[in-house]
This record gives C-alpha cells, structure tokens and sequence, in this order.
C-alpha cells in the first residue's frame, strides 16, 4: 500500500465508512499512511462508537450532515485528494429507516459529487458501482447507480468507477441471503471458468471486503487510465 502513496501525505475523505467496505477503506487508508476523514451521519445511534472505532484506526469522524452548503463547506475546508463515495442501503434497511434507492444510492452520491465540485477542491472522485450497472439494466437499484455514474462523467472530476460483484464479509447487519448467493454463484462460475469462460468468472466472482478496499484504495492511487486489479482480476469500469 504504501508504495502506492507519494511522499506526499494524502488526505481521504470516505462517505459510507461505516459500511462493510467503507470499514474497510478506511482502515487501509490509515496502514498506508493517509490522512483519513470519515464521514459518520450526524444522527447516527453509534456516533460516539464509530469516534472510539476509527479513531483507534489513526481515522478523524466528521458527522457533516447531509446538505449541500455544509458538505461543500466541509470539503473546502479538508481540500481533499481522494472522495470515496461508498453509499448505499439496502431492501431491510428500507423498511426499517425508510429512504430509497433513489434517495441513497443515488441521491447522497450525486450531493456529494456536487460539494466535490463546488468546493473546488477537484479531489479524485472514487464511486462504488456494482456490476451489471448500464443504461439498459432493468431495476430501481441499477437506474440509481447508472444515473449517479452518468452524473459522476459530466462533473468535470478526475474520477474512477469500480463495479465488483457480491462483497462478502462480516456485516452489523446479517445479509443471509446474499452469503448464500454469492456461494453459489461463486460455484457455478468455477465451472465456467473451468470451461473456458475465465473472463466472466472473473468479472463476477464475489470479493472479500479488505481485497475490495485495497484495490479501492489502489485505484485512488494509480496514474489516471492505469488498470487496478483485486485478488488478481481486474474488476474496473473507468479510471480517469
């Protein structure tokens, strides 16, 4: 990791740190040597937990709230090299706390995307996509991800979009269902691979959480147009 990072001590701003790849981002952020914010929703029941957490990490929480004249305010003030964009809910959370996918995924990635912009700042901007996003992917959750791409390309940012398949790890919040798939589909696309489909197999194998956030971290890194790959795949859309 380190060799990665310039003398220069980075700074990382991560938007979704207290989800399962954004725990992850940060604390590889943090052994490379950067100086890392995360971004902890001010209302969030576990606050003063996520500050003993990331803090221990070597990581500073900032609990911006989410409005655009405050985040663009906070990330003039942090100048920013790197901007994680690493949101998103889920069909559980939903019922639980409300919100969309058009509210989430889509919603808080295009107003951090703004701040980004107004702030002037011009940090990297690196967005968690999943694969199978496009213009033509049916579903609420796809048409979320694919607008806050599009959004993402006519910012006028340097920007990478990574799109990796199921992230398995260990959750706050039990995904079951998505354990199993990801078995299974990892089962099936060994057969393929096997077969000669290499290629997809490795476009939509699953991917632990701490690979995932390093080659995340990579990709903030790497020279604009420089593939990234994660356990040996390269799992990326754009780099630019």
């Amino acid at each position: 990791m380190q060799a990665v990072m310039s003398n220069a001590t980075p700074t990382a701003f991560v938007a979704g740190a207290t989800g399962l790849t954004g725990r992850e981002v940060v604390r590889a952020l943090c052994e490379g040597g950067a100086r890392v914010v995360a971004h902890v929703r001010p209302d969030s029941p576990r606050l003063d937990d996520w500050r003993a957490r990331f803090g221990a990490l070597g990581a500073t929480v900032d609990a911006t709230p989410w409005a655009l004249p405050a985040m663009t305010d906070t990330l003039a003030a942090l100048r920013p090299d790197w901007v994680f964009a690493l949101l998103g809910t889920t069909r559980k959370r939903m019922r639980r706390e409300g919100g969309d996918y058009e509210t989430v995924d889509y919603g808080l990635t295009r107003l951090l995307i703004d701040a980004a912009v107004a702030s002037d700042a011009r940090p990297r901007f690196v967005y968690l996509s999943a694969v199978g996003v496009s213009a033509q992917a049916k579903g609420a959750y796809y048409a979320a991800r694919w607008r806050a791409e599009e959004d993402l390309r006519q910012s006028g940012l340097p920007y990478a979009i990574a799109r990796p398949s199921f992230i398995v790890g260990e959750r706050d919040e039990g995904r079951p269902m998505e354990r199993v798939g990801a078995s299974i589909a990892d089962g099936a696309l060994a057969v393929v691979g096997l077969l000669g489909g290499r290629g997809v197999a490795a476009r939509y194998r699953s991917r632990r959480a701490p690979a995932l956030a390093r080659a995340l971290v990579r990709l903030a890194a790497a020279p604009v147009g420089d593939a990234v790959a994660a356990d040996g795949f390269d799992l990326f859309a754009e780099n630019r």
